[in-house]
């Protein structure tokens, strides 16, 4: 069997990966089985090449002799990367008919599955203080790459993504300079300590845990994409079971909950920008 990444039959490339996440899963515990196999094939990709290895059986060898091969891969396989305020209509959306109905609340408990390197979860601190509700929010940031949920924690980004940041902040409705959010440090911008005070960061599988918190808005962007439909199902009946009554979840804009064993549980409240409020 031809195993080679640009050479090999796609079916066996799919043999080649399936192996891999099932030995992933057998000796880590992660579990990548219910990720899309056409988004698994560029990942894996990229993984071998980061290792330099030709063929998949490789990297399989690689992951099981070395945990750092291993932390090589699951880079690949999570794409630890986001922007600041991604899809700013979304983000306007949220601050003009989502947080006015959070308003009404004591407290508010909010949570951002798959948080990557932090971006979303600064771009939803900066736009609840700007409400007036960060300091009565706790925000839930969760992933099952450590490296990024680190990452995440400190809030340290390249000077040079600053004019994207900023354009988008402003776009999404920012009433004053983000520039007022940050200062310069470690050869970048960190985010203020404040808010992030108010974050809980912590692994958490979609593929695998179950429900940690009853929450009133959860935002899961640009994740469900790289699901197969069963991964899919199960991480919204997550999202079901851990929303409040009339509570919000918010899904990226290439992602719907059409077919989704638990879409009957939401209602459309903002349906071009995938805001949906749980029955």
């Amino acid at each position: 069997m031809t195993e080679g990444l640009e050479s090999g039959d796609e079916a066996d490339v799919d043999a080649e990966i399936r192996l891999l996440v099932e030995t992933i899963h057998r000796k880590y515990r992660h579990d990548f089985r219910g990720y899309s196999l056409a988004s698994m094939r560029r990942r894996v990709k990229r993984a071998a090449a980061e290792l330099g290895c030709g063929t998949l059986s490789q990297v399989r060898h690689r992951v099981l002799c070395d945990r750092r091969a291993f932390s090589t891969v699951l880079q690949s396989l999570t794409v630890p990367f986001s922007e600041m305020f991604r899809d700013p209509a979304y983000f306007l959306s949220i601050r003009e008919r989502v947080a006015p109905r959070l308003a009404a609340l004591p407290a508010i408990k909010i949570w951002i599955p798959g948080c990557s390197t932090g971006e979303e979860l600064y771009s939803m601190a900066i736009l609840l203080a700007e409400e007036g509700l960060l300091e009565r929010t706790v925000l839930y940031a969760t992933d099952v790459n450590p490296e990024a949920l680190r990452a995440a924690e400190r809030g340290v980004y390249a000077l040079d993504r600053v004019q994207a940041f900023s354009a988008s902040y402003h776009r999404a409705g920012g009433r004053r300079s983000l520039s007022d959010y940050y200062a310069a440090a470690y050869g970048g911008m960190m985010f203020d300590r404040s808010l992030r005070a108010r974050a809980v960061f912590a692994d958490h599988s979609l593929a695998t845990d179950g429900v940690f918190a009853e929450v009133h808005l959860v935002s899961c962007r640009n994740v469900l994409i790289y699901f197969d439909r069963a991964l899919k199902d199960r991480a919204v009946g997550l999202f079901r079971d851990s929303l409040a009554p009339q509570g919000f979840l918010g899904i990226g804009m290439r992602e719907t909950l059409h077919f989704c064993e638990s879409a009957g549980a939401f209602d459309d409240f903002v349906p071009e920008h995938r805001i949906y409020r749980r029955c």
